[in-house]
């Protein structure tokens, strides 16, 4: 079993940043992918960033392209993403999400195998 505990979302104003933190724990072992995912309201689910956990390649949404970043502390066993210049389209509940699928490309979306509970993030004026 995996544990995936998600936290740092909060409301601010567009252009403003957040750093978001999901906390891994259980058997990690033979992951390859981990990722964020957001969920607008009324909307589904959609990928945000994936790391690799073999190598750190990382791949993003076009519509998140330049303003946030993934990253990974192996050594705390916690994801991040760096949020800067919000938008009020980045209104969602951020989820992160572990894989194990052995892929070069960031899985599909049903590979995923674990899902952390959801930071709420609300970018409004």
């Amino acid at each position: 079993q995996v544990q995936l505990v998600e936290s740092g979302g909060g409301s601010v104003p567009p252009g403003g940043s957040l750093r978001l933190s999901c906390a891994a724990s259980g058997y990690l072992t033979g992951r390859n992918w981990m990722g964020w995912f957001r969920q607008p309201p009324g909307k589904e689910r959609e990928g945000v960033a994936s790391i690799a956990i073999a190598g750190g390649s990382t791949n993003y949404a076009d519509s998140v392209k330049g303003r946030f970043t993934i990253s990974e502390d192996r050594a705390k066993n916690t994801l991040y993403l760096q949020m800067n210049n919000l938008r009020p389209e980045d209104t969602a509940m951020y989820y992160c999400a572990v894989a194990y699928t052995d892929t070069h490309v960031p899985p599909a979306m049903w590979e995923w195998s674990y899902w952390g509970q959801g930071t709420q993030v609300t970018v409004s004026s």
